[in-house]
This record gives structure tokens, sequence and C-alpha cells, in this order.
């Protein structure tokens, strides 16, 4: 963690304007433009050193020849105490929660072969906002072991606080990670601290899968892919095809075209193939000289397999799709989609029209749903999906939907829901107490009434709720629970924690689409001793917290205004709380 600074808070200091006889430079608050550096720095991942650069550090000199930038030691010791000061926030606010949270795990490593570990934290807050913080960046060291991400989540809980109010882990399908959450639920469960499940991510066993269907087709992707790369950095070539696709009548084009490694890349690969191939075709021949030396003209027959496996794929694209343009894709809409997943594949598998080499790649991809499915089904993901008001128990899939676990939902609501959560409303009158206490057993006989009452309103509540037809998938789940949550006062501080848990470990189009190249890049790229802070900092402002410099929070608004204000600026950007 990072240590804390002892020096004070860098001042920012008046800047008074004088008229001059002679033309001056503009007079700038050098600790202003280090601040608006060091948020430059956060939002771009960027390391201190990037301002120790020689032509940046010129650039800066022929502006203001009496620049003064702040030393890359300076920098990371205030990054360091920024770090603490609205982690203390974070953790402050954590403890003010009255649901539960629910965690999802990434790893990766970086250009320093450097292994690491995020943890986020999921929850939906009391006016019904899906809401998510980074916990912490924790570095695992080498060997990486089950048992050493498993000491890291203790430590991580313990610091929030979070050790009893935790209901699922979110991990990345890794073995490692599989074993340090089964020791965290043994611990938890020896401990009675809570209910606590952990499930693998639907997003990387999708993309594993999709993965496998690719595998035959790769090296054709590689050479339509290179075409593309091409046309996105040629004028020329690009308004080529984007002419000769209006001449064929194959569809409209932009560009840039998603060239990307991604699953969303190599689809529009196909798509190209599939949609326009006449026009590519014609294209390259047209420029021999640049794009025939490279052989990418693809031949009958690989063609005739980029059609069939767009075919094939066509509705994982779709699947993917819709899982990442959904505002909140809940347990329940992801395990409806995995299971029509599993359908596809079972279906295409059977089907005499699907070449022998697809068939193949079918059978590793029903293995690996298959897999998912068994890790995924357990009593928590069933009452997450049918707590979903466009799931409920109609389309549940069948293999997670039994009487077993109704049953159980039931008598976990009970149990947690019901209640302990909402006294009985004193009726207004006094106790008057008989010597010989009849009145007392009484009392007891109509609170044993009250509570058999109270019980059987909460069961209701599940039954009714279960009664009514699932809603249309346009609906808000969300906006859906806050709406009824008077008719359902129990069952929707149910809902409120389990909604919560994720079905992918990391957001869907991360994975999926090109975006998520770029915030691979930003983890790659950072030294090891700013990774932590940086990305913690960044990720808690994008949460919407301020940054933080101690007792102060730093206000960039003021900070922008200053940088044009003639009068006195002095202190503008710190905020002093008063405690």
């Amino acid at each position: 963690m990072g240590d804390a600074v002892t020096n004070p808070a860098p001042q920012l200091t008046t800047v008074v304007k004088k008229t001059q006889s002679q033309p001056k430079a503009a007079s700038v608050d050098f600790d202003h433009l280090n601040w608006l550096l060091l948020k430059w720095l956060i939002g771009a991942s960027l390391p201190p050193s990037t301002l120790e650069d020689e032509w940046l550090v010129s650039s800066f000199r022929f502006v203001n020849p009496t620049v003064k930038i702040w030393s890359g030691e300076r920098f990371q010791a205030i990054f360091s105490e920024v770090f603490r000061s609205m982690r203390e926030d974070i953790r402050y606010f954590l403890e003010q929660l009255n649901s539960k949270v629910s965690i999802t795990l990434d790893f990766w490593t970086s250009y320093e072969q450097v292994s690491y570990m995020s943890i986020t934290g999921h929850w939906i807050d009391e006016n019904w906002s899906l809401r998510k913080v980074l916990l912490d960046v924790c570095h695992i060291p080498y060997p990486c072991l089950g048992i050493d991400i498993y000491h890291l989540l203790v430590k991580i809980l313990k610091m929030y606080n979070l050790e009893n109010r935790i209901l699922c882990c979110t991990h990345d399908n890794s073995q490692n990670a599989y074993h340090a959450c089964h020791t965290l639920k043994e611990n938890l469960d020896g401990r009675k601290a809570g209910s606590f499940c952990y499930i693998p991510c639907a997003a990387r066993t999708l993309n594993l899968i999709i993965e496998d269907g690719l595998r035959t087709a790769k090296p054709m992707i590689a050479k339509i892919r290179e075409f593309v790369l091409v046309m996105n950095t040629s004028s020329a070539i690009s308004a080529d095809f984007k002419y000769t696709t209006e001449s064929y009548k194959e569809g409209s084009w932009e560009f840039p075209i998603d060239a990307s490694n991604r699953w969303s890349g190599n689809y529009t690969m196909l798509d190209i193939v599939r949609k326009a191939f006449k026009s590519m075709d014609a294209v390259i021949r047209k420029h021999e000289e640049t794009l025939l030396s490279r052989n990418l003209l693809l031949s009958p027959a690989e063609r005739n397999a980029i059609v069939v496996m767009h075919d094939y794929l066509e509705p994982f694209y779709k699947t993917t799709n819709n899982i990442c343009s959904s505002k909140v894709p809940t347990i329940g809409l992801v395990l409806f989609f995995m299971d029509h997943v599993v359908e596809m594949i079972a279906s295409r598998r059977d089907s005499r029209n699907i070449p022998d080499w697809l068939k193949s790649a079918a059978e590793e991809m029903a293995k690996k749903a298959r897999s998912y499915n068994s890790q995924v089904y357990n009593i928590f993901t069933y009452m997450s999906a049918i707590l979903d008001p466009r799931i409920k128990s109609e389309l549940v899939p069948e293999n997670l939907n039994s009487d077993n676990y109704l049953e159980e939902a039931r008598s976990h609501f009970l149990r947690n829901y019901s209640s302990s959560h909402f006294p009985s409303v004193p009726n207004g009158y006094n106790s008057l107490e008989n010597e010989d206490g009849s009145n007392v057993s009484y009392a007891e006989e109509i609170a044993r009434k009250r509570r058999r009452v109270s019980m059987t309103a909460a069961s209701d509540e599940l039954s009714q709720y279960l009664s009514e037809p699932p809603t249309p998938f346009t609906t808000d789940v969300l906006e859906w629970w806050k709406v009824n949550a008077s008719r359902y006062p129990r069952l929707s501080l149910m809902a409120r924690d389990f909604l919560a848990i994720q079905a992918t470990s990391v957001s869907p189009d991360e994975l999926f689409c090109c975006k998520g190249d770029e915030i691979y890049k930003q983890k790659f790229c950072l030294p090891h001793a700013n990774t932590q802070a940086i990305l913690c900092i960044r990720s808690w402002i994008q949460s919407g917290c301020k940054l933080k410099y101690w007792s102060s929070d730093i206000n960039y608004e003021k900070l922008m205004e200053s940088a044009g204000a003639p009068g006195d600026c002095a202190a503008v950007g710190l905020d002093k709380k008063v405690k």
C-alpha cells in the first residue's frame, strides 16, 4: 500500500496581473499546472516518468521558459497520498452499506512480467442503481497459486469490513482463482459468516466457445484482416471499396473497419466475405501492386468455408451483442442466453448440412458449455435468476429449474428477509401487567399470531411475484423493482442483494469488443511502482469520487476556471473540508 506523505500539500500561490510597459509572458501558477498534469497521468494511465521525457519538457519550456514540473519522486509521493486518502473514503462509504456486496476478480501480467489481480465490489443502492468500486489492485507474487490469491482476498475483505457481507465472487475461470474461491467459501462457511458462492465468468466461457468455432478459419481471417488494415490506412483503397460495394449493392461500410483480434473484429472479417466478397475481390485485383503480392485473394474453397462459418456463428454474434448492450446483464439474462448457446451447438452439431471440420469444433464447444453449466448452476444463481422479472421460473434453464431449488429459495427468503427486517408496528397501548401475569401470556399470544402473519405475508410475496407472468425483455430490471418495491417490501431486499451478483468477471465489451485492447494496454504498460495507485485512483474518479489529497478535495473545475482568471486564485483548487 502507498506510504503516507509527510510534506504538506503543494500551495496554490496567488497570481496578480500587473500592467507592463513591454510584452511579457503570462504568469502561470506551476502548481496548478502540475495538478492538471497529475490528472492527465491518471486519466491516461501513464507513469510520472512520462513527464521526464526530454522533448515534452522542451515543449513546456517553449511555452514558458520558467516552467517547473514536479520531479518524478514528488509525483510518486503525491500519488501515494491521494491513493491512501481516497481509499479511506471508499472504506468508510462501504461500511455504511446495508446490502450484500458481490465481487469480481480479474488477472493480468504486465510488460515487466509482474502478475496482478483486481478486486471490484458490486451492489445495488437504495435508489436501485447498480454501483461498483475497485477495491484494490494487488501484486500476486510468483508463482501465482490459489493460496496466494486466497490470502489476498481475505486481506482486502478485512480491510473493507466485507467478510460478513460478501455474497458471491465471479472469477476468471482459472484453476488458481477457482481454488482460492473454494478455500474462501470453506473459511466463511466454517465461521458461519453468511451465505457465499463463487461462479465462473460467462463472457470468458462464451469467448472460448467462439474461439473453438473460429479455429479452422483463423488463417483465412488473417488474410481478410490484412486487407482491412491496408484499407484503413489508404484513403484511395477504402474509397474504391466504398464505391464498389455501392455498385454491387453489397452494403454500406464505414471506416475505419474494426480489425481487432477480438470477437467483434473476427466476426467483421467474416461479414466482409459473406456480404461484400465481389467488392473485396475486385479491389484486391485493382490494387494488385499493393495487395496481390500479399496473397490476399481467397480461393473458392476458402470463401465457402467462411460463408459456412459466418452462418454458424451469426447467432453467437447476436448473443454477444445483446449481452454487451444490456444495461444490467443479470445472471438470469446471461443464463438464458447461455442455455440458448447450448441448444444452438447441439442442433448444429447434429445437422447433416454441417461439414465434419465444423462438427469437430462443435464437440469442443459443447464440452466447454457443459463445464460452465456444471459450475454455475446452484441455488444462488437460481435465486438471482428468478428475481429477474423478465425471467422468473418460466425462462430459467431446465436443468436449473427444480422444485427443490424453489423450496430452498423460499426457505432462504423466509430465514433472511422476513420479519427481522420489518419489526412489528406498536399498537399505541401501554402494557398492563397483572400480578398473575395473564396479560403477559396474552401479549405473547398476540406476538405469535403477528409472527405467523408476517411469515405468511413474506411467503405470499414470493408466491405472488412468481405467479405473475414475466415482463418483456425490454424491461429495465432495476427500474421495475424500484417501482414495485412497495408491493414486495421484503422480496425487494432480497432482489437488491441477488441481482448484484455478476455473471461476468469483467464488462462483456472488454472481452468481445476492441474497447478491451485499450483497457489492456493501459494495464499492461504501467510499471510496478505506479500500477496500484494509478489504476485505483482512476477507477475511483470514474465511479464519482473526488480526487483527494490529505483532507482536501482537488477541485479541477476551479483550477480550469482560474487558468484564465487574472485575479486572486490562491488555493482555488483545494476545497478544505470542515470536520
